[in-house]
């Protein structure tokens, strides 16, 4: 007869925002701390902009995550730009 208890631990757990009412679903830990992390990082964002900006920024984000190289093209256009200066 074993008395061994069976292991700790956890399958998953869900993460609401009492703000938002967003919810998402880890299946580690690491995982969960990064969702709650960067919700938390997103609510931050969204508060400090206004609703013009806040529609410029959701119309460039559903732009560019939509297409993956348009965001590596676009990162790399603006480091060249930094680097030799505008206009170039």
């Amino acid at each position: 007869m074993s008395t061994k208890a069976p292991a700790c631990g956890w399958d998953q757990a869900v993460f609401r925002c009492g703000r938002c009412g967003a919810q998402s679903t880890a299946i580690t830990e690491a995982d969960y701390l990064k969702a709650v992390g960067a919700h938390g990082d997103a609510h931050a964002v969204w508060d400090r902009l206004n609703p013009i900006e806040r529609d410029g920024i959701t119309s460039i984000l559903r732009t560019i995550l939509s297409a993956p190289e348009l965001a590596a093209e676009l990162l790399a256009l603006a480091d060249r730009q930094s680097a030799g200066g505008e206009g170039r």
